[in-house]
């Protein structure tokens, strides 16, 4: 074998000519499974030299052990017998092992290679270029000013396609700026956020700033089909909104199929001048901890799979986590596989605090799909905030996290025990319906104390100290009942108007497994938006926009506009003047879903298994019926959020005013299932959208050449597949 990089050129060459050959077999469509972003998963069966470091089985905390393979003594791998250095061989199947797709349902997906035009060289220096993709520890400055006067902060972005190694196993991606995860956005209230995009990317996308309220300014609220069109490959557009009347840690991600798991989301902190205040303990230092699962294949070519005929909802399961983008993984347990696992971006992060202070730690989960437990051996986890609401301190041992959701914690390091402690991220991997051999469920840095200033580097490991609970074993909330606002807001007294809706999986035309919600499955309109719709609508009187005009009215400042919107795939709760709205959801699917409200925080008024307490449980869930779950709601300062999840069978009762002009997106946060339609709209305050106008960029983005590019694919692209063509 030759050097490291004339191997690692060999490959790509290889992976390239077969790319090539089999392009001819690729009816690329614009609008299926990401187009020419989706991957073919290449494989390599042989000829690969794979650079290593020595993984002990001691590496990781036990009994909770990250599952490693053999130690490996840092030599080359030798080649496989009959395999050439210059042949490559190509698998179609993703790692995961769920319930295979044929070749030809694969080759309907169009190539990450293909669809970039250039050179093997390019590619091959984008791999060893891979020490220029930038890390963050995300340790915030203390001398931030928290008083300053409103100002514009102003960001440039470059998305661009990468090939990166997380945890040591290559595989494309798309970054923000060379980085992943992705650049910071830090902030005071009343600050004006810019961020120009310029998209170098082979696909469309489009950017979601997670939680922001978004007031007045509904179409920077960067959903594909919902408030924008999505950004053409080569195009520029620019996000622009003002962070007012609220507070607390947020995060930016892809707003288009599920390109966040490629790599595109990051933090977004917004720095409140009462926060001092509002924090009820006053700690030292502030830093952000990302939390996702990781995928080593695409999330189009996971897409496509997941969505096919006969998979009956079966999620693509990650091989593994990641904290703050990093991990390691060992390459003798991925022989197919181009790894390496000695480079600078790859290891456990670690986390230096200085001994006898307090710290906050701000917890995001923003992984696709696994829901984490999340512990500090030896540390009570003080929960002093909940998705950007301050709360009157609480100490847990672990934090279950769901998928968008936030924590901020406050740790003592006054803990003379050790000087270092495992912090642990445990997938929940009972909710794993097909979990892959190779599944690594736990994601682990090391914190480290010193006495002053930073830690001494150590390279001895920290010894495992667990907690006597046991873990969780169902996917679901944790008990955040007695977590209670700071901020001190009663939720109003009664609703306006009380709407249940079902939830869950049904199997349909060519055998395709999708959600819903009642009788509807989203798929977005990426030419003509929700809220450029009824803004144009409303301005030239279009009645359908009315509650005059859909079949059953009801409440008729609170409505399912059928009119307007085709429910089959747009389902759409239209509101006029300011409402508060109950919402009943009741979850008939076997999975658990994070529920994100666009726009909005909500109060959680409750939440079980099963069915709410009723009247009779042979009548239908109405207002009148779950009477006896209304008795029981304090509603003197419940807990506000917009992220929480309701249960596999359970229930979950929200309420929110709606009070917020725009188009606000309803959606499972677990990027399957919203990709397989589990999204509704909730369209508020039609008499004050009726007076918005839509920027002349936005309306620019919807006729622009490429903005189809990157779509999930549509149903019908499996009708030859579903037919056994």
């Amino acid at each position: 074998m030759g050097s490291g990089r004339g191997t690692r050129r060999s490959i790509l060459e290889a992976q390239l000519a077969v790319a090539a050959e089999t392009k001819h077999l690729l009816k690329l469509r614009g609008n299926s499974c990401g187009s020419e972003l989706a991957v073919l998963v290449v494989r390599l069966g042989g000829g690969r030299e794979v650079k290593s470091s020595t993984l002990p089985a001691t590496r990781f905390p036990k009994p909770q052990a990250l599952q490693v393979g053999p130690e490996m003594d840092g030599t080359r791998r030798e080649e496989a017998p009959n395999s050439s250095p210059d042949k490559a061989e190509l698998d179609l199947s993703p790692d995961h092992s769920s319930a295979g797709v044929s070749v030809l349902a694969i080759l309907g997906v169009a190539g990450f290679i293909l669809g970039l035009g250039r050179s093997a060289q390019d590619m091959v220096d984008q791999v060893e270029d891979v020490s220029k993709v930038e890390t963050n520890d995300y340790l915030l400055d203390g001398d931030w000013n928290y008083s300053a006067p409103p100002q514009r902060r102003v960001y440039n972005w470059t998305v661009r396609e990468h090939v990166h190694n997380p945890d040591g196993i290559y595989r494309p991606m798309l970054l923000v700026n060379n980085q992943f995860p992705g650049p910071l956005i830090r902030v005071n209230e009343g600050d004006t956020i810019v961020v120009h995009i310029d998209n170098r990317a082979t696909n469309a996308t489009s950017f979601h700033w997670h939680g922001i309220y978004q007031n007045g300014t509904p179409h920077m609220d960067g959903t594909v089909g919902i408030t924008q069109c999505p950004i053409p490959p080569g195009g520029k557009f620019t996000y622009e909104f003002t962070v007012d009347n609220q507070s607390g840690t947020y995060w930016w991600h892809a707003h288009q199929s599920a390109q966040s798991s490629d790599g595109l989301h990051g933090p977004l902190v917004v720095h409140g001048r009462k926060e001092r205040d509002l924090q009820q303990i006053a700690y030292g230092t502030d830093r952000v901890v990302l939390l996702s699962d990781h995928y080593h294949d695409l999330s189009s070519a996971l897409l496509w799979q997941y969505l096919a005929p006969d998979m009956e909802n079966t999620e693509p399961v990650p091989q593994g986590g990641l904290i703050n983008g990093r991990g390691i993984r060992n390459c003798e347990e991925f022989p197919a596989r181009q790894c390496d696992n000695t480079t600078s971006n790859v290891g456990l992060p670690n986390i230096d605090l200085e001994r006898g202070k307090s710290h906050r730690l701000r917890i995001i989960n923003t992984g696709a799909f696994a829901e984490f437990q999340f512990q500090i051996d030896g540390h009570e986890l003080a929960v002093t905030e909940v998705d950007g609401t301050d709360v009157t301190p609480i100490n847990y041992h672990r934090l279950n996290i769901n998928p968008a959701q936030r924590y901020s914690v406050v740790i003592n390091s006054s803990v003379e025990s050790a000087d270092s402690f495992w912090m642990r991220a445990r997938m929940i991997t009972q909710c794993f319906t097909d979990p892959p051999k190779t599944l690594q469920p736990d994601a682990v840095a090391i914190v480290r104390y010193a006495a002053t200033g930073p830690a001494a580097d150590s390279e001895q490991d920290p010894t495992p100290v667990d907690w006597e609970e046991k873990l969780a074993l169902e996917c679901r909330d944790m008990n955040t009942t007695e977590l209670k606002p700071v901020d001190v807001l009663a939720a109003p007294a009664e609703a306006d108007a009380f709407f249940y809706f079902r939830s869950n999986f049904e199997i349909g035309a060519y055998r395709l497994s999708r959600g819903f919600f009642d009788s509807s499955s989203f798929r977005p309109n990426i030419h003509s938006p929700t809220l450029q719709r009824t803004i144009d609508g409303l301005s030239s009187g279009n009645e359908t926009f009315t509650s005059t005009a859909v079949s059953n009215p009801g409440n008729n400042a609170a409505f399912i506009n059928d009119a307007a919107f085709d429910k089959t795939h747009e389902y759409v709760l239209q509101t006029t003047q300011t409402q508060t709205l109950d919402i009943l959801i009741s979850n008939f699917d076997d999975g658990n879903h994070p529920l994100h409200l666009h726009g909005y925080k909500y109060f959680i008024l409750a939440q079980g298994h099963g069915y709410p307490p009723m009247k009779s449980t042979l009548e239908s869930l109405t207002r009148e019926n779950i009477q006896p779950l209304y008795d029981q709601l304090d509603l003197s300062n419940p807990l506000r959020r917009d992220t929480a999840s309701v249960e596999a069978f359970g229930w979950i009762l929200l309420r929110f005013v709606a009070d917020n002009p725009g188009a606000w997106a309803f959606h499972c946060h677990v990027s399957w299932h919203s990709e397989a339609g589990l999204l509704m709209q909730f369209l508020t305050r039609t008499d004050e959208l009726a007076k918005l106008e839509v920027p002349e960029a936005n309306r620019e983005l919807c006729g622009m050449e490429g903005v189809e590019r990157g779509m999930g694919p549509e149903d019908e692209s499996y009708r030859d597949l579903a037919r056994g063509r």
